[in-house]
């Protein structure tokens, strides 16, 4: 408890809560972009259940993580080396995430770009059919692995205080909770939001691989690229509303 009261004084520690909070929720987003549209591919009554289903995981996996702090510190170090470059568990999740990523996001764009199965060179025509709850949640829970590892060892490099992690995981997650539905019926309904979604997608998982090769890429410059590209669209958004208006009239 005192340990509680003497962090509850110290402004250096509201100052950390409040950058670390910032990080988690737009680490996050990456989260929700994907589960978005995953979960828009089920039925509408059980879209709901899913998001909550995979956020719910999210935080769970992020509370586990922070509960065995010492082992996920140890993840950083060194495991093997190929060609002078020491690979580490953390890159080796990186990599196989952002592979994971990369075939989905582009899987995606191929069935959006060319929906028609009979010429389906990932899924073949039976794909839609086995679209399920289960199928869904688990690639949920994969990429929540993969992100929560990013998002905890972020958490760690940004303080040494694990209340301070804990409140700032739970405060995103609520944050994703919130956002989860109305973002995914934006998604829905706007089918090239859908092709923008998913290029970020594919953009994170180029990020991961590379970061898994030891390549350090300031996430700002990527996410100012996102919403760059977010605001071109809001603005062709608004301007194809403007022109199906006028021909309405």
């Amino acid at each position: 408890m005192e340990y509680l009261l003497t962090l509850a004084v110290d402004p250096v520690v509201w100052l950390a809560l409040g950058t670390l909070i910032v990080m988690e929720v737009v680490l996050g987003m990456d989260n929700l972009i994907f589960i978005a549209i995953l979960t828009n591919k089920l039925p509408e009554e059980r879209r709901e259940f899913a998001r909550r289903l995979g956020i719910g995981g999210a935080l769970v996996l992020r509370l586990a993580l922070l509960g065995t702090i010492a082992w996920i510190v140890k993840l950083t170090a060194p495991v093997f080396t190929i060609m002078d470059h020491g690979f580490s568990w953390r890159d080796l999740i990186l990599i196989v995430g952002g592979l994971f990523l990369v075939w989905k996001a582009t899987k995606e764009i191929h069935h959006h770009v060319d929906p028609d199965p009979e010429d389906d060179v990932f899924g073949g025509k039976t794909e839609a059919a086995t679209v399920t709850m289960g199928s869904i949640i688990v690639q949920i829970l994969l990429l929540d692995l993969v992100f929560s590892v990013d998002s905890i060892l972020t958490a760690v490099g940004m303080t040494e205080h694990v209340p301070i992690m804990v409140i700032a995981v739970i405060v995103a997650v609520m944050v994703m909770l919130l956002a989860a539905t109305p973002l995914s019926n934006f998604v829905n309904d706007n089918p090239t939001v859908v092709i923008l979604a998913l290029g970020f997608l594919l953009m994170i998982g180029m990020i991961l691989i590379a970061e898994g090769f030891g390549a350090h890429i300031p996430k700002g410059y990527v996410y100012a690229a996102m919403a760059f590209s977010a605001l071109i669209e809001g603005l062709n958004m608004m301007s194809r509303r403007k022109r199906q208006k006028k021909l309405a009239k």
